[in-house]
């Protein structure tokens, strides 16, 4: 007889997936009945894709405002020398720059064609703060001549302003990109200069001592959906210490503060399992943290606040509606297979993704970049009366990898139906790519309930324009 000590196994049914086991066990687990959203702003979901087609991009203006506003009473009821900077590549839609024009933000630009972009639809040079770690000559020269913060990110950089100010009889403002470690993992080192080896002083005090130039801003941006205020008042310690050591070695004041962005959005990581609101602060704990650091300064001494949002403002404004193409797999509690033995039926119910429905819709990750990051909400556009399931979320692209939700709870769907997914406002539009199917329309719901398209869907000629063929092939 064997009497070797064999240790106790866990099964796989206990031992994968445990979070779900319980509840997938439960029929009801998920409860009796899906949500569903019907209509946004007013406007029924169904009618806008009759309207417009499938899929849409929808955003809110009066979500937007109402986010621009909350924003500026956060910040200027406790600090009144905030000023806010748009942060464009976030949306550079013309009609969404406009209506953060129209509630008094500048833009902020990290690239040539985003500079044009907002010189194009009214915004002045002087409304602008230019970021990135490339700026080509010729926009430097233009952001120069036009009264542009230009934010100077590194060496080279800043030779090629110093020799392009060289001939100017007024000095020209400037900021200096810094990067520090405000606790926030990783450092976001790539961009400016490091304040802790003393790279940033070296920088500024280059600044100072050129009469052609005048340092306006320390600027810092220490990251993306951040979820710890208290981050940015120790980011705004480290750029007051080093404000102070220029005033002392250089008698300058630097008058702005600039701490970037980086605030989240009410939307999910993928893992989050925590309501939104247990995960993400609102935005009047980061001003609180931010503005606390600056009212210890004297009156006199207090810098201007800048600020450069984009998704905290823009991305629950968002939703991008899509249809059912087709239902892959069967629904798991009218699963039947009578080869299998119960325990395997619970184990294949259980366990085996093919048990799980697949929904494919006719947009995919080509148009929801940031579904990489986070868990999109996606609700039927009718209710439906039978408890959700889990489900998975396909995108309609020719790639496996195109899949919008692996795991999301939905009631049994029918090809045609309608999901609204969301929020989707930020990055979306911006970093879409064209990739074998057009690039659905925009609409905005306006504050008037009128949907208005912002951007056509594309069409073959807007594709193929900048395309030409060589003499040869084409004869």
């Amino acid at each position: 007889m064997d009497r070797s000590y064999v240790p106790p196994v866990i099964s796989g049914e206990l031992g994968r997936n445990a979070p779900r086991v319980a509840e997938d066990r439960n029929f009801y687990a998920r409860g009796p009945r899906a949500p569903s959203l019907f209509q946004i702003d007013g406007l029924p979901v169904t009618g806008l894709v009759e309207e417009f087609g499938s899929p849409l991009f929808v955003f809110s203006e009066y979500d937007i405002r109402q986010k621009a506003r909350r924003m500026r009473e956060a910040f200027k009821s406790r600090y009144g020398k905030t000023s806010f900077a748009w942060s464009v590549k976030t949306n550079y839609l013309n009609a969404i720059c406009k209506i953060f024009q129209s509630e008094g933000w500048i833009a902020e630009v990290v690239s040539q064609f985003e500079y044009e972009k907002v010189r194009s639809i009214g915004f002045a040079g002087s409304d602008i703060v230019f970021n990135g770690p490339y700026k080509p000559r010729a926009a430097l020269k233009t952001a120069i001549e036009e009264g542009a913060i230009i934010q100077i990110d590194n060496w080279d950089e800043l030779s090629q302003i110093e020799e392009l100010v060289a001939d100017r009889k007024k000095p020209v403002d400037v900021g200096l990109r810094v990067w520090l470690d405000a606790g926030i993992k990783p450092v976001w080192s790539k961009f400016g200069f490091a304040l802790e080896n003393g790279e940033a002083e070296r920088a500024a005090t280059r600044i100072l001592e050129n009469k052609k130039l005048h340092l306006h801003t320390l600027h810092s941006h220490i990251g993306t959906y951040i979820l710890a205020p208290d981050a940015y008042g120790v980011a705004a310690k480290k750029l007051l210490h080093l404000r102070e050591e220029l005033r002392h070695k250089h008698r300058h004041l630097v008058p702005c503060l600039n701490l970037g962005g980086g605030f989240p959005s009410q939307s999910l990581l993928h893992g989050f399992t925590a309501p939104v609101e247990q995960v993400v602060p609102p935005i009047e704990a980061y001003a609180t943290a931010i503005t606390n650091v600056l009212r210890e300064l004297p009156p006199d001494e207090q810098p201007l606040l800048r600020l450069e949002s984009g998704r905290c403002l823009i991305d629950e404004a968002g939703y991008l509606l899509s249809s059912i193409i087709a239902v892959k797999g069967v629904n798991r509690p009218i699963l039947t297979d009578e080869d299998l033995s119960a325990r395997a039926y619970k184990e294949r119910m259980i366990l085996n993704e093919d048990s799980r429905i697949g929904y494919v819709i006719d947009a995919g990750i080509n148009l929801l970049y940031t579904s990489a990051w986070y868990q999109f909400q996606i609700l039927p556009a009718r209710a439906i009366d039978a408890p959700p399931i889990p489900s998975r979320i396909y995108g309609s692209l020719c790639m496996a990898i195109d899949v919008i939700r692996d795991h999301v709870d939905l009631p049994p769907l029918e090809t045609g139906d309608i999901l609204t997914i969301h929020p989707v406002g930020a990055y979306n539009v911006t970093q879409w790519m064209q990739f074998i199917q057009y690039r659905p329309a925009v609409v905005l719901i306006g504050n008037n309930g009128k949907a208005d398209v912002i951007r056509a869907r594309e069409k073959l000629e807007d594709i193929c324009g900048p395309e030409c063929i060589p003499k040869h092939l084409a004869e």
